[in-house]
């Protein structure tokens, strides 16, 4: 398909080979939980209920990180069903090879990076320092056991940045546009 990435591939399918770890791995339980924590169902229902359970600042917040979050997996959804890149092979992950086989570009590392980047423009700064440690953990979980490349995770964590650096420019826009989902 384009033969000057060929070099780049193979050197993205060496390093990831390398960085996977065997399901009887000390640390596969870690890398299984962290490759899950990313999940988008997991936080977009953690966003709904801080949303319904709060009023001001976390309310805005909540909102506004539910929003970026389905526009964000969306997105990728329809990046991913372009691009149609397969996933390493392996077994784990069986529910995300089958509802999505594709893997380029992460979309956990994407809404790992974007997360980073909302809670940098939007606080607290001690939801920044957690999410500075966790968002590299959980990318790397999912190179660990065998769902992404590293190339997906490196795309995918720019994609997340520029997401949060969108969502943060549209938010004024969006709070003045649809003030019931922020207030």
């Amino acid at each position: 398909m384009f033969p000057r990435l060929h070099p780049f591939l193979a050197w993205d399918q060496r390093i990831t080979a390398r960085l996977q770890l065997k399901p009887n791995h000390p640390a596969w339980k870690l890398a299984a939980f962290l490759a899950h924590s990313g999940d988008s169902w997991f936080w977009a229902a953690g966003m709904a209920l801080v949303w319904l359970l709060t009023r001001g600042e976390w309310h805005t917040r909540a909102g506004l990180l539910e929003s970026a979050i389905i526009c964000q997996a969306l997105a990728v959804f329809v990046m991913k069903r372009r691009i149609r890149r397969p996933r390493p092979a392996g077994e784990w992950g069986g529910v995300y090879r089958q509802i999505d086989p594709h893997s380029f570009p992460s979309g956990h590392a994407t809404r790992a990076w974007m997360l980073v980047t909302l809670a940098v423009g939007l606080g607290p700064a001690w939801l920044v320092a957690v999410l500075l440690v966790w968002s590299p953990g959980m990318s790397l979980a999912r190179v660990a056991t065998g769902v992404h490349y590293v190339s997906d995770i490196l795309g995918g964590a720019i994609l997340g940045i520029l997401f949060g650096l969108l969502t943060l420019a549209l938010a004024p826009w969006g709070i003045a546009w649809l003030p019931f989902l922020f207030y």
